[in-house]
């Protein structure tokens, strides 16, 4: 068994085609397949199954597919590891960011680039999601470091650091009966029964965070816009569409988006938080480590 036949399942696998993985390979499609077919022979089973229009992994290739991709991770690094003592570092660093989480708060733009000026060999992905699914992939080995709303403690196996903790309010249009009686300070969930509001998605610690609130007051919410960016849940609420459940706004930005906010009301007041996570023992790879390093530097 050898790691090229190795990288070539794997390469398949995440093609469903011989031709596509070829090509991503740079090699020919024949070679690629007998490589993969001497490495059946030598395991005594089929690994792939070629007979629909699409290759899929059998039973079998499904069960090998984990160790398979664990072989090369490990063999990545060694190479990044004997980098890294050489001072050269390398590898692949895949981070993710919960929509919106580091606008106005955060310029993580400005820290990537810097880690890149400073490490320029190596590669970096970004990619935004919700919550819950990037701390799936985070689990599953696909992220390395992302930056979620946090609604609970975070869950078994996920390391945390704290970069955002602030009330969140009610923003609403100023004519907005909500606001009334003056001298108002804060908001009880139940004012929101009924009411349009406007929400982050479904699956960020936002969202989980109103929903709860709203289930212990004793109604369901009622989602009349959801949108991934802050601006355009403010922009919303400025035109009287619906009430914007949002980590509390500086007095500046809230006079910018002609809104009134109140606080909401709870115990424990409710809270929108945004935490630095990664897999508990730190990522597996140097380069990775390293842009870990820095992130909880700057966003202590």
């Amino acid at each position: 068994m050898e790691l090229r036949q190795l990288a070539y399942f794997v390469a398949v696998v995440e093609e469903a085609n011989f031709t596509r993985a070829a090509a991503r390979l740079h090699l020919a499609q024949p070679g690629v397949s007998a490589q993969i077919r001497q490495l059946e022979r030598e395991l005594g089973q089929p690994l792939l199954d070629r007979s629909g229009g699409r290759v899929t992994p059998t039973e079998v290739g499904e069960a090998v597919l984990p160790y398979a991709r664990a072989a090369l991770a490990a063999v990545e690094g060694v190479r990044e590891t004997v980098a890294e003592f050489t001072g050269l570092l390398r590898g692949r660093v895949a981070l993710g960011v919960v929509s919106g989480a580091a606008a106005g708060r955060f310029d993580l733009a400005s820290l990537l680039a810097d880690f890149h000026d400073a490490h320029p060999a190596v590669e970096m992905a970004l990619t935004e999601d919700t919550t819950e699914r990037m701390l799936a992939a985070l689990r599953g080995g696909e992220l390395d470091i992302a930056v979620i709303g946090l609604a609970d403690e975070p869950p078994p196996g996920i390391s945390a650091q704290l970069v955002l903790d602030v009330p969140l309010v009610a923003a609403v249009a100023p004519d907005d009966p909500l606001v009334a009686p003056p001298g108002r300070t804060e908001l009880p969930p139940t004012a929101l029964r009924g009411r349009p509001l406007i929400s982050l998605p479904s699956g960020t610690g936002l969202r989980a965070v109103l929903e709860r609130l709203c289930a212990a007051a004793g109604f369901r919410p009622r989602i009349a816009f959801e949108a991934a960016s802050p601006h355009l849940l403010a922009q919303l609420a400025a035109r009287g569409l619906g009430v914007a459940v949002v980590p509390d706004l500086p007095a500046e930005a809230a006079r910018e988006y002609g809104l009134r906010t109140l606080p909401l009301a709870g115990e424990p007041r409710p809270r929108g938080r945004i935490a630095l996570v990664w897999r508990s023992g730190g990522p597996s790879g140097p380069a990775a480590r390293a842009l870990l390093e820095r992130l909880r530097a700057a966003l202590r």
